[in-house]
This record gives structure tokens, sequence and C-alpha cells, in this order.
């Protein structure tokens, strides 16, 4: 059952940080129109079951009169908002109040601000100014933290004592499973057998970008909601008939490879890992359900 939609509102972003599944960056086009976001929405009000849409990117701030406006589009259909990002706006905390005070009113529901090593390296912590300034306007905040990968010893079940096991919070898939594999310990294809991270048989949310992908997962397509309403792509969809879903239901990245025939090593840091560089392999052969095609560094 469908419960949250997260828009895309657009591919371009600030930084061009080693760790971001989408391969944004400031060259990186793709925003919608405010058009496009009203037909997401009525679309999300039809379903029936979603409460809740995010505004993320990319930076969603960068077309901050458009994100307004579509907040405000989300909130006279009486669905919850939240909005990811990396509060590069912020430079005082005076600064963050006067881009922040216009949410108050519409009384959004979680305001995200990404703090960690890939996003704040200056002296100017922009993530606290923004931070401190939502407290002030009593907006909901959190933190979004991701490290840097590291490597340390496992002692659980799941993996051999005393082996290597990667840690920090990345998800390797877009650029950094080109930017922050390198020199990781690696395992066997043969134990990547489901994926651990997405309901890609009942999906509970999906992305949508401006040029209408519905992704289950960065990257993997259920279908285009320019070209089929959303209402009848999530009504009708069914993981097994899907030629990339179906297979990682049934075993995985592991199996995705086995199906297709694709050969991209025998050893993977994990299972986003894997399964990204052998969709990459595949994007001309699926070009309907593995896009776009920068998500995969592809031009």
């Amino acid at each position: 059952m469908l419960k949250s939609i997260h828009i895309l509102l657009s591919y371009t972003c600030t930084w061009e940080c080693d760790h971001c599944f989408l391969y944004c960056g400031p060259d990186t086009e793709g925003t919608f129109t405010i058009g496009q976001i009203k037909s997401v929405l009525d679309e999300a009000v039809k379903i029936g079951t979603v409460s809740s849409v995010y505004f993320e990117g990319g930076e969603p701030f960068l077309y901050y009169p458009l994100m307004l406006a579509a907040i405000h589009e989300a909130r006279v259909r009486n669905i919850e908002v939240g909005i990811v990002t990396n509060a590069y706006w912020a430079i005082t905390v005076d600064d963050a109040r006067l881009w922040l005070a216009p949410l108050v009113d519409y009384k959004i529901s979680d305001l995200s601000i990404s703090d960690d090593k890939f996003h704040q390296e200056s002296d100017n912590n922009t993530a606290k100014n923004a931070r401190a300034a939502a407290k002030a306007l009593r907006l909901p905040v959190g933190t979004i933290c991701i490290d840097p990968p590291s490597v340390a010893l496992s002692a659980s079940i799941e993996h051999k004592k005393g082996e290597p096991v990667v840690g920090g919070g990345v998800m390797f898939k877009g650029r950094a499973a080109d930017k922050l594999t390198t020199n990781l310990p690696r395992r066997p294809r043969a134990l990547f057998k489901e994926c651990p991270h997405e309901d890609l048989i009942q999906p509970e949310r999906v992305h949508i970008d401006c040029f209408g992908n519905v992704q289950l997962c960065q990257g993997i397509v259920l279908g285009n909601m320019w070209k089929t309403q959303l209402s009848r792509l999530i009504s009708e969809y069914r993981a097994e008939n899907h030629p990339i879903a179906g297979p990682l239901t049934r075993g995985g990245p592991e199996a995705l490879a086995r199906m297709y025939g694709v050969d991209v090593g025998n050893e993977f840091v994990d299972e986003c890992h894997m399964c990204f560089l052998v969709r990459r392999v595949l994007v001309d052969r699926f070009p309907e359900y593995l896009a776009p095609r920068h998500v995969y560094g592809i031009k």
C-alpha cells in the first residue's frame, strides 16, 4: 500500500557529493513545473492511501518559489509535507530564519537537514544554522548524517567473527558505487540473494522525477506517469512481471545478474553495490525500467 511519495523536485544540486544515490550536481538538469507537481498530487489523492509527500532532490531550495507553491498545493489537499535539504542557504542563523519563516504557516511535518562530512566541511556549518533557526521557529527538524565508509571487524552471527564489515551508513549505488568502494572489503556474489532495503513487492513509497519516472528504488522505474496515470501504474504493478524487480524479489542482485548473463565480477561490498553495477550494464537493454541514464553516471 503506497503511503508516501518523494518528489525529486530537481536533480540540480549545489554540491556533487561522493555518496549521492542520484549522481546530482550543479550541472545535472531536470526540474518540475508547478503543473506537473499538481498532477502528481492529484494522483496521490486519487490513490487514496498516500498521506505524505517529501520534496527533495538534488536541492529543492534552489527552486524556492516552486517549492513553496508545491508545499501549498500539497497542504490544500491535506497531504503532510517533509523537506530534505543540505541547508546551503543558511549562511547565518538570521538568514536561515528568513528562508524558513514562510514554512511556519504550512505546518510542515518534517525538515531533514544533511549534516555530515560530505556536506559540511567548512568552518561555517550551515546545517547547524538551519537547525537553530528551525527550532526558534518551532519547525519540526531532524538531521541526516551519513558518515564516510569505515571498516571494522564483525562480531555478529551474520558474518564470521573477525571478518571485515563496512559501516558508515553509505549505500553503494549511484556515485557512491564509483567513488567510495575502492579498497573496501568485498564478499562473494553468491551471498547477495535479497534486497535488504526496499519492499519491491508492496512498495510503501516511490520517488518521482520531473521526467515522469516513478522509481521503486533510485534508478529502478515502475513506469512513467507522463504516459500512464500514477494511480493506474500503482494499481496494476506486479513485481513478478517487472523485468528488474522480479528477479530481485526472487533472488536479489545475484538472481538479476544470472538471469541476464551479466558479469561484473564475483565480489562486491554489499547488495546495493552489486545491484547497481548489474543494472548499469542493463540500462540500454531496459531503458523504460532503468532510468534516467544520469543516475547510472551515463550521459
